[in-house]
């Protein structure tokens, strides 16, 4: 049985107070009731329009924010203090949508260590983890540089190498590449694939391009506050009509096919072809 690291419980969320949107029904919750559950070692891909929820609900998994209503438990610890709060964000990282708000140092290894130091870790344990973590984002030969020289893509890794000097279990990007260009994104999910596949870190993707969530493990859809479509990739992208129904598109690949009347369950390229292929080999 796979072990739950992140649950959430009947959860509702005001950003208003609570007795204030009781009491004027016309306050619309950015979340209402929502049961959600991330396990140990899943990639998660959270889907939804803006407004959905999608952020909030991010938030929420390491102690941004807390219920209105309901619990959410990181390891069985519910976030009702400061205390606990903190204990949740040494096991789930935060990586935001602008990394320039979230690069803190004027060096880049300053910045990675920023987290480490303080938690008060020894300094030779920090040069460790603060080396560590630049290697495993690729970015370990640009330590000395000044962040604000590099793109996008590259802050953005910088970013994600901070979290991981923290030896989170848990990574929660909210929207990582909105900002990025292509060649950025592709740098920054290689990164996010190649923590959860060899260093095995929990990975709860918000995003909305269709594309990032192909690879996950399960892709959660969200509209209005709540969680209206979830599991596998290929089942959620093969159902074309409900995500649009939810403000969605689908992968360019299974757009395509969908159009041509081929398969509905394509994924990516390779698999287009494939069943292109069929069609006009079907054709002769």
């Amino acid at each position: 049985m796979s072990e739950k690291l992140i649950e959430f419980n009947n959860v509702t969320m005001f950003y208003n107070d609570p007795d204030e949107a009781e009491a004027n029904e016309n306050i619309v919750p950015a979340l209402l009731n929502v049961d959600f559950s991330v396990n140990k070692g899943e990639f998660v891909a959270v889907l939804g329009h803006n407004g959905s929820g999608k952020s909030t609900l991010a938030k929420l998994c390491n102690a941004i924010y807390e219920p209105s209503s309901g619990t959410v438990k990181v390891k069985g610890i519910v976030a009702d203090n400061d205390d606990k709060a903190d204990e949740i964000r040494r096991i789930v990282g935060m990586v935001f949508q602008n990394p320039d708000n979230q690069i803190v140092a004027t060096i880049v290894e300053d910045d990675v260590a920023f987290g480490p130091e303080n938690l008060g870790i020894e300094p030779k344990e920090i040069r460790r983890r603060v080396d560590d973590a630049l290697k495993a984002v690729n970015m370990y030969d640009f330590r000395h540089r000044e962040p604000h020289k590099l793109s996008g893509g590259q802050k953005q890794r910088v970013a994600i190498a901070g979290v991981l000097a923290m030896q989170t279990e848990c990574i929660v990007l909210d929207e990582p590449t909105a900002m990025l260009d292509p060649m950025g994104r592709q740098e920054v999910m290689q990164t996010v694939h190649r923590m959860n596949k060899e260093m095995g870190i929990t990975i709860v993707l918000i995003t909305h391009f269709m594309d990032e969530a192909v690879k996950a493990d399960r892709v959660v859809v969200m509209d209005g506050g709540r969680i209206v479509m979830q599991g596998k990739p290929r089942e959620i992208f093969s159902q074309v009509e409900e995500l649009r129904s939810h403000g969605l598109d689908v992968p360019q690949s299974t757009e395509l096919c969908n159009a041509l009347g081929l398969e509905k369950s394509v994924l990516n390229v390779d698999e287009c072809v494939e069943e292109i292929a069929k069609m006009l080999g079907g054709a002769r």
